[in-house]
């Protein structure tokens, strides 16, 4: 498994579970910490509103420790814990009985991690980037979306979406195919400049 970085240095994920297993809640605050960001933004990606995703983020991480003795240690934690956390999203909108609202996310309530380095002229470019990018994830279909946010944006492996949503390598290549094909063409029709 990856190392991740907290405060203390890396630590190998598996040794920090194991320690969660056996009661340690620096470890579990550790194992937050380090992926509470990730969690709250696939939580935000799906429920639209930032106040419902942190609602959603803390059921997530309830769920996570409730269910962290049936991860199994030769499985790679981060696809399952993206996969309970789809899960308990979709949960809440089948609960909720809502559709998503149609409205952009504000890139200022995406979480931040202070970090040093890009000039404030670059964090201005990313920022009218994200902007950009959110404008047309919102008018995806929810399909080509969270084929997006799970390739693309968490970075997942394309057989490990496949056994997420269970469906065939073969379908998740070609709908991964068309969704980017799809952001790309909406971003162009948003800024037509973008990329010349």
């Amino acid at each position: 498994m990856a190392p991740i970085r907290n405060g203390a240095g890396v630590q190998d994920v598996t040794k920090l579970i194991a320690r969660c297993r056996q009661g340690d809640a620096l470890a579990w605050e550790a194992l937050i910490r380090a992926y509470q960001g990730r969690i709250f933004g696939l939580a935000r990606h799906y429920m639209r509103d930032p106040e419902e995703a942190r609602d959603v983020a803390q059921e997530i991480f309830i769920k996570l420790y409730e269910r962290l003795e049936t991860f199994q240690g030769d499985a790679r934690f981060v696809p399952w814990m993206l996969s309970l956390a789809r899960n308990c999203c979709i949960d809440r909108l089948r609960r909720n009985k809502v559709r998503t609202p149609d409205h952009a996310v504000p890139v200022e309530d995406e979480p931040h991690i202070p970090a040093k380095g890009p000039s404030v002229e670059d964090q201005v470019a990313t920022g009218e980037k994200h902007t950009l990018l959110y404008a047309a994830l919102e008018n995806m279909s929810d399909t080509n979306r969270e084929i997006i946010l799970l390739k693309e944006i968490q970075g997942m492996k394309i057989e490990e979406i496949a056994t997420m949503l269970a469906v065939p390598v073969g379908t998740v290549k070609s709908r991964s195919n068309r969704a980017r094909s799809d952001l790309a063409r909406r971003i162009r029709i948003l800024d037509p400049s973008y990329g010349v």
